[in-house]
């Protein structure tokens, strides 16, 4: 009776070959020399017993059978073993992101299916997404501050690499004044670290009017109307968003009347001014 295969484990490998694959079923063992094939291309195996075999990959390409041949018995039913491309990797967008992680990124190249591992300077992604043979969705670990390579890993190998920046998150420190009126168009000056590539300044919620970085420790901006109260500044970057400070919104001071109107031109006159929202006069 002839051999009979039940599975391939891998039923997927690289086209280089070299590779374990072990051959499960029946009929492995007394029935005379043996002979495994890849396609039409025979290997080198163990007969580990009678329900099984450990062969080793030729080089290849494509879907091939595997069969097992029994000199005195004949030919198993075949099962399809794959070679699959090595991967490779051309881009990753964004390029960077926060030390903390959590960034999602598309990864492109060719030969992604069945990816096994996404790693970026060899730590595993949180998770990825096999989207297509050219694409894949992944999550960044957390990791230190600074470029790392980024790879893919499928039964046809390790592909390429290509690099990703981790940035620090920013803090902030300061802001100086640290109130202006409601109406807003005041300048202020925010101080803290890792403030290089921030792309937005908010003042409770509400983005400023317009903001410069001077450097990695300063970024000037114009506060943009709000109503009356204290509300957080934070600053965005590719690294995150920062700690907030505080910053406070008063009304415009408005006046009702001057006591007594009048008075000598040598000056001196004592007078009372009324009105709304007078504290904090400068």
């Amino acid at each position: 009776m002839a051999p009979v295969i039940t599975s391939l484990t891998p039923s997927s490998g690289p086209a280089a070959g070299l590779n374990s694959v072990i051959i499960t079923g029946s009929g492995f063992s007394g029935v005379g020399p043996l002979t495994v094939r890849f396609g039409t291309t025979a290997t080198t195996f163990t007969i580990d017993s009678n329900t099984q075999i450990t062969a080793i990959a030729p080089p290849g390409t494509g879907t091939v059978n595997v069969t097992v041949q029994a000199l005195l018995d004949g030919t198993s039913n075949p099962l399809p073993y794959t070679y699959a491309g090595v991967p490779t990797l051309t881009s990753i967008n964004p390029p960077s992101g926060s030390a903390a992680g959590g960034t999602t990124v598309v990864l492109t190249g060719t030969n992604l299916t069945g990816a096994t591992a996404v790693s970026f300077g060899g730590t595993p992604a949180t998770s990825f997404t096999v989207n297509s043979s050219t694409q894949i969705t992944a999550v960044t670990p957390a990791h230190s501050v600074g470029t790392v390579t980024v790879k893919v890993t499928t039964a046809g190998g390790t592909s390429n690499s290509v690099t990703y920046t981790y940035v620090a998150v920013p803090t902030l420190t300061t802001v100086v004044p640290n109130a202006g009126p409601v109406t807003g168009g005041t300048t202020v000056v925010l101080t803290g670290t890792n403030l290089t590539g921030a792309t937005a300044v908010s003042f409770g919620g509400t983005p400023a009017t317009s903001f410069t970085v001077n450097s990695s420790t300063q970024i000037t901006a114009v506060a943009p109307a709000h109503s009356v109260g204290t509300v957080a500044v934070t600053v965005t970057t590719v690294g995150g968003t920062s700690n907030s400070v505080t910053y406070t919104y008063v009304a415009v001071p408005t006046l009702t009347t001057v006591v007594p109107n009048a008075g000598p031109v040598t000056g001196g006159t004592t007078v009372v001014l009324t009105g709304t929202n007078l504290t904090g006069a400068t």
